[in-house]
């Protein structure tokens, strides 16, 4: 089984190509972090090169920039070439099917903008309303000091 999962950030914007038959094709290396600390107390990181194909790779060129934070889900390619002073090179990347894109649509328009504040826009962009829209959503479990009164009948089960 060849199987990889990864979280992590880009270290710089996508590279899109596009192939002589018009495929889409985009590379981006991956910093991810590793769980432990090293012997200076520090976290470090692996560089992963990562390739996306077709309608993927135009949505992560689109979408994502340097900085964006994705999931990816693929498989480990390994490849060889001959390199210009004649030794053999090998290579190791990932080649990604599944890419999800983990950044809030505010955080990425700001990386795009290169700004950094938030205060003109709106807190939560998945919630569904116009921005324009006074009405906001309120979590009706927050700041509850008293237990709530549920009904048997209101249970699923």
């Amino acid at each position: 089984m060849n199987n990889v999962q990864l979280i992590g950030r880009l270290t710089k914007d996508v590279d899109m190509k596009y192939t002589p038959n018009g495929v889409a094709v985009s590379t981006f290396m991956l910093a991810v972090n590793r769980p432990f600390k090293n012997k200076n107390n520090e976290y470090e990181a692996d560089f992963i090169r990562t390739q996306v194909w077709r309608k993927t790779a135009e949505n992560v060129a689109n979408y994502c920039k340097k900085g964006s934070q994705v999931a990816v889900t693929g498989r480990i390619q390994t490849s060889s070439f001959e390199g210009q002073d004649g030794n053999r090179v090998f290579m190791t990347e990932v080649i990604a099917d599944y890419v999800q894109f983990l950044d809030t649509k505010n955080d990425n328009q700001n990386r795009r903008q290169g700004n950094s504040n938030h205060q003109n826009q709106q807190s939560n962009p998945y919630q569904g309303q116009p921005q324009g829209n006074q009405q906001q959503n309120q979590n009706p479990f927050g700041n509850q000091a008293e237990p709530l009164d549920i009904d048997d009948s209101d249970l699923p089960f």
